[in-house]
Formats: C-alpha cells, sequence, structure tokens
C-alpha cells in the first residue's frame, strides 16, 4: 500500500493549512481561549471551501472526494486545535440542511452520553433531552452530558459510527504532530550550559519518541481511510490517541516549567487530546472491537 500523498491531495493539504493560519491563527487561538464562542464567519469560510461537503457528490453540491481527503482535511484542524463540532457538521452535510456550507451547526450525542458545542449548534444529533452541563478541562470545547440508554439488544448495537472514529483520529494526529513540532523547536531555540537543550540525551529522546508515535499513527490512520475497515479504524484510534496525548505530556516536558503556564500553547494541546479520547466511544470501544476481531484471525 503506497502512503506518498498525490498531487491533488498535497494541494488539499496546503490549502487547508494556509486557510487556517490565515483564519485561526496562534492570535485567533488565544483570543477564543480567552472569548470561548463559535466563530460563524469562520464556519461559513470553511462551508465556502469545502470543508464539510468535503465526501458530499459533485451532484449534491458537495465536492466528491472521499475519506482519505477528509482525513487530511481534519488532520489540519487538529494541528490548528480548531474549535467546533467538526465531526457531526461533516457527518450531516447532504442530510441536514445548510451543514455542507457551513450555515448550519451540527452537534452530536455521542456514544457516552458526551455533548460538544450543544449550546452553540442549530441542529443535535440525538437526543440531548436532560442535558447536564460539565466543567470541561479544554477551554475550547464546551461539554454537556446526558443520560446514557443501553441498547434495547446489546448484541445488534453497531457501535460508534466508523467514519467519526476516523475523523477523531485524523485529528489527534495533527495535535499529536503540532505537540512534536512544538517540543523540537523549543528544543533547538532553548539554551542551557550554553548548548541547546536538544543536545541533551534525555531530550533528543523524549523528542525522537513522540516522532516516532506520530508516524506509526499516521501510517495507521491514512491506512484506515484507504480500507475503511472497522478494525483498521479501531487500530487507528488507539494509535492515534496515544499519540496525541504521550506527544503533548512529552512537548510539556521538553518545556519545562514553562510549559505548565497558561501563557504557553502546550497546555492547550494536551487538554484537547483528552477530550477526544473520550469522544466517538472512546479509546474503550476500539480495544473492544480488535479484541472481538483476535478469534478471527487465529490460524492466518
Amino acid at each position: 500500500m503506497r502512503f506518498q500523498l498525490t498531487d491533488d491531495q498535497q494541494a488539499l493539504q496546503r490549502g487547508v493549512r494556509e486557510l487556517l493560519a490565515r483564519r485561526f491563527g496562534r492570535d485567533a487561538l488565544r483570543a477564543a481561549v480567552e472569548r470561548p464562542g463559535l466563530d460563524r464567519a469562520l464556519w461559513r469560510e470553511l462551508g465556502a471551501a469545502g470543508f464539510f461537503a468535503l465526501r458530499l457528490p459533485e451532484a449534491d453540491g458537495g465536492v466528491g472526494l472521499g475519506l482519505p481527503e477528509a482525513v487530511l482535511a481534519f488532520e489540519e484542524a487538529g494541528r490548528a486545535l480548531l474549535p467546533g463540532p467538526l465531526g457531526a457538521t461533516h457527518l450531516a452535510a447532504g442530510d441536514v440542511p445548510g451543514a455542507a456550507e457551513g450555515e448550519t451547526v451540527v452537534t452530536a450525542v455521542d456514544r457516552g452520553g458526551l455533548v460538544e458545542w450543544l449550546a452553540e449548534a442549530d441542529v443535535v444529533r440525538g437526543n440531548a433531552s436532560d442535558a447536564v452541563t460539565l466543567r470541561s478541562v479544554d477551554p475550547l470545547t464546551p461539554l454537556h452530558q446526558v443520560p446514557v440508554r443501553p441498547a434495547a439488544d446489546p448484541a445488534a448495537d453497531p457501535g460508534a459510527d466508523p467514519v467519526a472514529v476516523l475523523l477523531t483520529a485524523a485529528e489527534q494526529l495533527g495535535t499529536a504532530t503540532r505537540a512534536c513540532e512544538l517540543a523540537v523547536q523549543h528544543a533547538r531555540a532553548r539554551e542551557q550550559f550554553g548548548q541547546p537543550i536538544g543536545a541533551f540525551q534525555a531530550v533528543k529522546h523524549l523528542c525522537a519518541e513522540s516522532l516516532v508515535r506520530v508516524e506509526v499513527a499516521r501510517a495507521a490512520v491514512y491506512a484506515a481511510a484507504v480500507t475503511a475497515d472497522p478494525a483498521d479504524i479501531a487500530a487507528a484510534r488507539l494509535l492515534a490517541d496515544e499519540a496525541a496525548v504521550r506527544g503533548a505530556r512529552d512537548c510539556l516536558q521538553v518545556h519545562g516549567g514553562m510549559g505548565f503556564t497558561w501563557e504557553a500553547d502546550v497546555h492547550l494541546l494536551l487538554k484537547r487530546a483528552w477530550v477526544r479520547t473520550r469522544r466517538a466511544g472512546g479509546g474503550t470501544e476500539s480495544e473492544e472491537l480488535l479484541a472481538a476481531e483476535l478469534p478471527a484471525t487465529e490460524g492466518r
């Protein structure tokens, strides 16, 4: 299987990164932290750029691309820490009027009963009655909790939407990539005892291990986008969760005490990664899916 991006895929990835750098750079990120709220103008701009309609057929007004291209776009969103119910709105394109164009903000109740951006959403998919406001660890992801009602027939429960799981994994991959980049940049720039701290073996190991986790997760996420196999997606989700959370923690370690300050951006990466680990069924559901696959692979 080849993982070299095509020219069109590279152009898409570059275009999304440039759009987010222009519209949601560091200044905008910090402003959003200080004054939380969904930027409707940015949401509509994402819609106009085709972010939400990437997988919608051209005959229905969409871009007509596939899951691999959606993964690339969501990876860039995760790298930029773009807030909002991106996955739910993307999945609603073609079903909910205005979702594809970014005119309608859609959120959804996930399998754990969590709802992101409930107060800002125009449409909520799932039963959000009796929702209780939670204190979110991530200042850019407001959360509500609704009672979880067990399925009438657990054996027939299909589990979380695999596409939602994969898009979450793609966002985690983007955040893990950004954490690795910040760690390397700081290791090169910060000096101690007359030399960059990146020259010290312990710091080298942290950066190298972070990069390895990122690239392993990238291969898994890209492969799952091609196969769309639920087991591949579950494995990609677990690897991407680990890369994002451990990568952000290692980035904090590289930064030392200053990494824990509110002014630094490192803690925002870790907090967003933590919140995403609870989304779309969470890692436990992916572990259960992979465990169920093991008997079927015995003897192969």
